[in-house]
């Protein structure tokens, strides 16, 4: 009779512990996806976006950056350039993202002492050209929310879209000042609706995205406008999209250290 007893709570252990795996499996396999969708918007090509920054500060006053935004997916990996066209003090300042298997590599060309210098370390939650976008923000402005830890909290709605919950911790390697990203996907295009970064359990900053602003270019969502708000400091920069196009042959120039800055 005993052994019999051992025999069921033997199976009932083996029966729950499958369980557990089976569920792990399907939360991994659903989370996969979600991420493996958002990527799927970065494209092989090289897209170029003409974009406008507008920064406003505490009391008002306002600021607006003109320039280009390249993106494109290597070997599965994210590169992101940005170059500034306006206003004249800033001209010619650009910005390069690499996203690699070891760490993300950033760079920075300053005009003014014709020298490129690499972000590292807390650097990176330094802020781009005076606007509340750091350079680390640029990977989310690419919809690659995927360096650090992430997990599929569940779905919901927001804006009146259906949406995903995720929570991506950022990796330790990166020195960020952000606990936590709670970041809110758009199930039909797969681009983030919505980013707080936390700092402890505050909102330090937010990312929104009007979903009546979502573009598609042939397979590839995109928002046409976004919000990036300071709410430590009081302050926002709104990123507009003005333009979309594309280039083939200039992307080992676009993303490569020695030349990202150079041309147009």
């Amino acid at each position: 009779m005993m052994r019999i007893k051992r025999i069921r709570t033997a199976v009932g252990a083996l029966a729950c512990a499958l369980a557990a795996w089976s569920s792990t499996v399907m939360a991994d396999e659903a989370l996969d996806s979600v991420i493996g969708c958002m990527r799927a918007n970065i494209p092989n090509t090289v897209q170029i976006k003409e974009v406008e920054l507008i920064s406003t500060d505490r009391v008002g006053a306002t600021r607006t950056l003109r320039g280009r935004l390249y993106g494109t997916r290597e070997d599965d990996r994210l590169r992101a350039m940005m170059k500034i066209g306006s206003p004249a003090d800033l001209a010619g300042a650009a910005y390069l993202m690499r996203e690699k298997a070891e760490g993300d590599e950033m760079y920075v060309y300053v005009p003014a002492l014709q020298k490129v210098r690499r972000i590292t370390g807390a650097g990176v939650d330094g802020a781009l050209w005076g606007t509340d976008i750091s350079y680390g923000d640029v990977r989310q402005l690419n919809n690659a929310f995927t360096s650090g830890r992430s997990v599929l909290e569940g779905g919901g709605e927001l804006g009146g879209r259906k949406v995903h919950h995720l929570a991506v911790t950022p990796d330790p390697a990166e020195a960020s000042r952000f606990s936590m990203v709670k970041v809110w996907v758009d199930q039909q295009s797969c681009v983030s609706l919505r980013a707080d970064f936390m700092e402890g359990g505050l909102v330090g900053k937010r990312l929104e995205i009007d979903p009546a602003s979502l573009r598609q270019s042939g397979t590839h969502w995109y928002a046409g406008e976004a919000l990036m708000t300071d709410l430590k400091e009081g302050t926002q920069t709104r990123l507009k999209v003005l333009g979309l196009s594309s280039d083939v042959n200039l992307s080992g120039r676009y993303f490569n250290p020695s030349t990202f800055y150079l041309g147009s």
